[in-house]
């Protein structure tokens, strides 16, 4: 899993509250098992016409300047509906590194964190004032993982909270797994002092 300490980006603005995981990354393209090749089809029925290869130009993400977009901006309850890990990496794999709303559903929530994506809880007052600064096109926030902080140029400094074990892992990069090998030399010294 990829570390995540700073970064500065373009933010996409996503002015749409319960936007759900069929949304984010719709059912038809669920049949791989790999982590890759989602980003393509991120935000789908809405990116492409009904001939599913011409972009809306309606669409938020379809504008020229967020082409290199890297932080989302969403309203309440982002990522609700089914508990698809697919949706962090159709938003991983398009080159979303944080994702900033009110709130969010608890699955969605907590697949962030286990595939390197940033989830980012600020009030509506907030997140109200970064749609408005977002606005002017090619806009970019800075996300400091280490301070907790989200700001711009112009005066925006913002704190946010998160679970100390989960800034740890996202620090240095480790999902699950990757946090249970830490622990391999006592594990396999557990495994072989043991009798069957």
């Amino acid at each position: 899993m990829q570390s995540f300490t700073i970064h500065t980006g373009v933010v996409a603005t996503l002015d749409r509250a319960n936007v759900d995981t069929d949304q984010i990354i719709p059912k038809q393209f669920l049949k791989r098992i790999e982590r890759t090749g989602f980003g393509q089809f991120l935000f789908y029925d809405w990116r492409f016409e009904d001939d599913g290869t011409t972009p809306n130009p309606d669409f938020e993400l379809n504008q020229p300047h967020l082409d290199s977009a890297s932080i989302l901006i969403a309203r309440k309850n982002f990522g609700s509906g089914s508990s698809r890990e697919h949706a962090v990496w159709a938003l991983d794999d398009y080159g979303f590194r944080a994702v900033i709303a009110p709130s969010f559903a608890d699955i969605f929530f907590n697949n962030c964190f286990k595939n390197g994506v940033l989830p980012i809880v600020l009030d509506e007052k907030h997140i109200d004032e970064i749609f408005k600064r977002a606005a002017t096109p090619s806009y970019e926030l800075t996300v400091n993982l280490q301070d907790q902080t989200v700001e711009d140029t112009n005066g925006l400094k913002l704190a946010f909270e998160i679970d100390p074990s989960r800034k740890h892992n996202l620090l240095l990069g480790l999902d699950d797994i990757a946090e249970t090998l830490q622990l391999e030399e006592k594990i396999s010294a557990y495994e072989e002092a043991r009798t069957w």
